[in-house]
């Protein structure tokens, strides 16, 4: 064997661990979701099976025949498509940021309703005024969990989200 060719125990433990989290990734795709992911048929195959089988050693077998699979091919296009598949777009964390900066102003400045509502017409500014107020007090109160900051969060975000769909 060349030194060239030489492969640790903790790499080979690495790529085959990377190789089944893979492989559980695809399981877990609704059917929809693996249509889109472009694979070899009989990958494909071993995953609606894997999906349709319920108890545990069966799974894992299967899932063990997947990673045999796996191993013979090119897995990066398939991890790239399936970590795309999952992670959030620029536009959403973007929404998801201003979300949070409107939270931080109406904490921060009690005035900043109006200047929301300007923005975001559909805003329904007594319940916001409310929930600001309350986030409010909480955080001046100090109190270890942020209970009302995470209700008025999740107002605006919805609020924000809803927005940027009709745009």
């Amino acid at each position: 064997m060349d030194e060239d060719d030489f492969i640790s125990k903790t790499r080979r433990k690495r790529q085959a661990r990377e190789l089944q989290d893979v492989g559980a990734g695809l399981v877990e795709l609704s059917k929809e979701q693996l249509a889109r992911i472009d694979m070899p048929e009989d990958l494909r195959d071993a995953v609606i099976e894997c999906q349709r089988i319920t108890k545990h050693e069966g799974r894992r077998r299967q899932m063990q025949w997947i990673g045999k699979i796996m191993r013979h091919l090119d897995v990066g296009p398939i991890a790239a498509q399936l970590t795309a598949m999952h992670a959030p777009t620029k536009r959403q964390t973007a929404l998801f940021h201003l979300a949070e900066k409107w939270r931080d102003e109406l904490i921060a400045d009690p005035e900043a309703v109006k200047r929301l509502v300007l923005e975001f017409e559909e805003a329904d500014p007594s319940s916001l005024r409310t929930l600001a107020e309350k986030a409010r007090a909480e955080k001046d109160s100090g109190a270890p969990t942020p209970k009302q900051g995470r209700l008025l969060f999740h107002a605006l975000n919805a609020l924000i989200q809803e927005h940027g769909r009709r745009q």
